[in-house]
């Protein structure tokens, strides 16, 4: 079954469109989304986590429509969302701030502080808990924030940005932390490090100019590669020539959706 399923997404905002018709279906694992900066990536994400409902068009989470006040709250359960940028009370501490995130997801009061601390964990910050927020560097923060989008186990893992500020041997974790989380959840990763998704991400798509331009694997990305094309790798070089091309359709004859 299709975890997500977006069908003829439009979205914009004071009367400028962002996405144009954006269609797609995911299941359990990874899904790398790049895209320039101004693509529509964060907005996408924000129609995911029902932080903002579709213009046009369908949204679908675990099989049912996601309408009512009702379903909303019922999907937002099952959901982490990691946004661009986020901000906390200055005097929360890790903890408070992880803990608070608990809350706001409904996570049973008794499971809280057992969950709280497998997220830090898993970010490498339990030895940070107590610190307070603001005291963070920028890359803590951002682990920080990676910590609150996968408490309890959610469904749906969906982050935008996440490797901001993390230093090489953290996205290298990071990385690892992805491949586990696949395994069990549909995780959506919007990034424009193209690298950053090259070894973590077994399906990815390009969003271009509100529209989905290529929807494939790593390998048939790096496939569209040629000389001339400006990059470091294979991968950078396809993901150039895919931005070259702005017909909206999907570049991929593998494409999902």
């Amino acid at each position: 079954m299709n975890v997500i399923e977006l069908n003829g997404l439009h979205q914009g905002y004071r009367g400028k469109p962002v996405l144009r018709g954006v269609s797609l279906s995911l299941e359990k694992g990874v899904y790398g989304l790049l895209g320039p900066n101004g693509a529509g990536k964060s907005t996408l994400l924000r129609v995911l986590a029902t932080a903002a409902a579709p213009q046009e068009g369908t949204l679908r989470l675990f099989g049912g429509e996601v309408r009512t006040r009702g379903e909303v709250r019922a999907a937002r359960r099952r959901i982490g969302w990691l946004p661009q940028s986020f901000g906390c009370p200055p005097a929360f501490t890790v903890e408070d701030f992880v803990r608070h995130c608990a809350w706001l997801r409904e996570i049973p009061a008794g499971r809280i502080p057992e969950e709280t601390r497998t997220a830090l964990a898993r970010v490498d910050l339990l030895d940070q808990a107590r610190t307070p927020m603001r005291k963070l560097s920028g890359g803590m923060v951002r682990r920080a924030g990676i910590a609150q989008a996968t408490l309890g186990s959610p469904a749906v893992v969906l982050l935008d940005e996440p490797t901001t500020g993390l230093d090489p041997r953290q996205r290298m974790q990071f990385r690892s932390m992805l491949r586990e989380l696949g395994g069990s959840a549909c995780v959506v990763l919007s990034t424009h490090i193209v690298e950053d998704l090259a070894h973590s991400a077994p399906r990815l798509g390009v969003l271009h100019g509100g529209r989905v331009v290529f929807d494939g694997t790593p390998r048939e990305l790096a496939d569209l590669a040629h000389e001339q094309a400006p990059g470091d790798t294979p991968l950078e070089q396809g993901y150039s020539v895919v931005l070259g091309q702005d017909t909206g359709l999907s570049t991929s004859s593998g494409a999902h959706g």
